[in-house]
């Protein structure tokens, strides 16, 4: 009986076997009748691809992909549209941006001023009295075609009369109404807040413009605090408009007053297998006296990156690493001294030793030397190089520092600032401004690059607004600011594959091939035909991360 027993098991498997490998060859999801852009080695192109689980299971013909469609599989009949893998941001601050998400009017690519003011009108109707109403970066007076005038209080007053309203300008100026000077606790007397300056009339009454960083500090920390429920609602919230844009993934660099609650609600997600891209960051400390280089050399040392998934993981230090040094591109000149420089390489000494990579921020030319140098100096007694170490922004990288960074083994993220501050950099540089940042010395200096945006402040969030300046070098609102272009596909490369590398997930994300993660974009045109000046509206059909679809546009 026994024996019996046996053989009608084997039967009974060598029956069922070719089903089982049937159904492990049968995609769950094939799109066929495209152009798929694979973003691989040879930026192939193919028909259609096949995905299974969580990953690309294949690229090919038509006849190829269908042979592997079963009649479970969903088919999805591109219609000669194209695809492309899911769009990487290689450093943005979306994790602080999550806090007052709800409260928020995005006034990224909108190049109307009136319909600036129409959207802010209707934020505020729809809000209860008393609550902010805020615009909180992304956007610049340049950027309107039809009126490039500031914001008064008499006439932000008329479109929320009951609501405080706060329009941040990058870091630089707020415009706020008499109930925002009333909520700030700014009247006639209030002095001016340290770094900052409240602007004024004849008669000494508040205009409701305030000027400088530290008035922009101030502004910020009167916000309140959100709830930690809405925190994650609103990160929840936040990662869907990032998906609907053609976003799958970023690398989160903290950013000024950056503190551990906002780890929190990414937190949360993860644990709910809620998230819809995937987060990655760079642990940011802000340290500003010799005492807080001290603590944060003991926070390094303990620091043990890669620890978590695909989905949210820690991958080193950064981006500011001595908060004295901390460059911006609005200012002319920087020169960083020598007691500061000792700091800032105690930092990058311990980051070093702890075999971690660290990614450095650094805009201007006087910044870009004394860190190079620096490095240099840390590199003699404990090699760099391997360690994949980063230089942010470098809007004033010149082609003799290429040769350095190659020698240490460094790479370079370039950021999309100039979509809406190009005319400002105009105004400080004149005609060097379209050199910063040298997009093409660096493509063509063989340097390892991505592009990213910097977003939620200093840049609009939304990559093709980034894809679009790295093509056509104008800003949004058409201004020409930058001549270092790159062409459709360099710059397609340097916001997927390239900047997977960042991410330590080369292997796993960045393009459409067999065994990397099914996260890729349907576009509503073919980004590598439309019209140049087309690139900033394209905008995603379909965005699926690890093989499920996260946004769909509506029939």
């Amino acid at each position: 009986m026994k024996t019996i027993r046996v053989w009608c098991l084997l039967v009974v498997m060598l029956i069922a076997a070719p089903a089982l490998s049937l159904a492990a060859d049968v995609a769950d999801t094939v799109f066929v009748n495209g152009k798929v852009l694979t973003v691989d080695d040879r930026f192939s192109v193919a028909q259609a691809v096949a995905v299974k689980g969580e990953r690309v299971m294949a690229t090919g013909s038509n006849a190829e992909i269908g042979k592997l469609a079963g009649p479970q599989t969903r088919r999805i009949d591109l219609k000669g549209k194209t695809v492309i893998p899911g769009l990487i941001d290689n450093h943005a601050h979306f994790m602080r941006a999550a806090e007052y998400w709800d409260r928020e009017v995005r006034l990224d690519g909108v190049t109307s001023r009136k319909q600036a003011l129409e959207m802010i009108a209707a934020k505020a109707r729809a809000s209860k009295p008393g609550e902010w109403v805020l615009v909180l970066g992304g956007w610049s007076i340049e950027q309107f075609a039809d009126d490039r005038r500031g914001f008064s209080k008499e006439e932000l007053d008329r479109i929320a009369p009951n609501n405080p309203l706060v329009l941040q300008l990058i870091y630089f100026r707020i415009y706020t109404n008499t109930p925002g000077l009333k909520a700030l606790g700014i009247d006639d007397k209030t002095p001016n807040p340290p770094g900052g300056t409240i602007v004024r009339d004849s008669k000494g009454q508040a205009t409701g413009v305030l000027n400088g960083g530290g008035a922009v500090r101030v502004t910020l920390a009167k916000l309140g605090e959100v709830p930690m429920p809405k925190m994650i609602e609103n990160a929840k919230a936040m990662y869907a408009e990032l998906n609907r844009m053609g976003m799958t993934s970023y690398i989160d660099m903290g950013g000024r007053g950056f503190a551990p609650k906002y780890f929190e609600p990414v937190k949360a997600l993860a644990q709910q297998k809620a998230l819809t891209m995937r987060v990655y960051y760079h642990l940011w400390l802000e340290p500003e006296s010799p005492k807080d280089v001290d603590a944060a050399l003991a926070t390094i040392k303990g620091m043990k990156p890669f620890q978590g998934d695909d989905w949210f993981d820690n991958l080193g230090y950064g981006e500011t690493i001595y908060f004295p040094l901390h460059d911006s591109t609005l200012v002319e000149k920087t020169q960083p001294s020598a007691e500061n420089m000792v700091q800032w390489k105690r930092i990058a000494q311990a980051v070093a030793d702890k075999n971690m990579t660290l990614n450095v921020h650094a805009q201007l030319r006087g910044s870009i030397e004394a860190f190079l140098s620096a490095i240099e100096e840390i590199n003699k007694t404990k090699p760099v190089k391997g360690l994949n170490w980063t230089f942010s922004h470098v809007d004033q990288l010149e082609p003799q520092d290429l040769d350095r960074l190659r020698r240490l083994g460094m790479r370079v993220q370039l950021h999309s600032r100039p979509s809406i501050q190009g005319v400002l950099f105009h105004n400080v540089y004149g005609d060097t401004a379209y050199h910063m940042p040298p997009l093409r010395t660096v493509q063509d200096g063989g340097i390892h690059f991505g592009l990213g945006s910097d977003a939620t402040a200093v840049t609009p969030s939304n990559p093709f607004y980034t894809l679009s300046w790295a093509v056509t070098g104008r800003m949004i609102g058409g201004f020409e600011v930058n001549q270092q272009k790159l062409t459709r596909a360099e710059a397609l490369i340097a916001h997927t594959r390239n900047n997977a590398a960042f991410a330590f997930r080369e292997d796993a994300i960045g393009a459409l091939q067999k065994g990397k993660y099914a996260d890729l974009l349907v576009l509503d045109r073919d980004y590598m035909t439309v019209a140049e000046d087309q690139i900033k509206d394209i905008k995603p059909l379909l965005t699926m991360v690890n093989g499920k679809v996260v946004y769909e546009a509506s029939k």
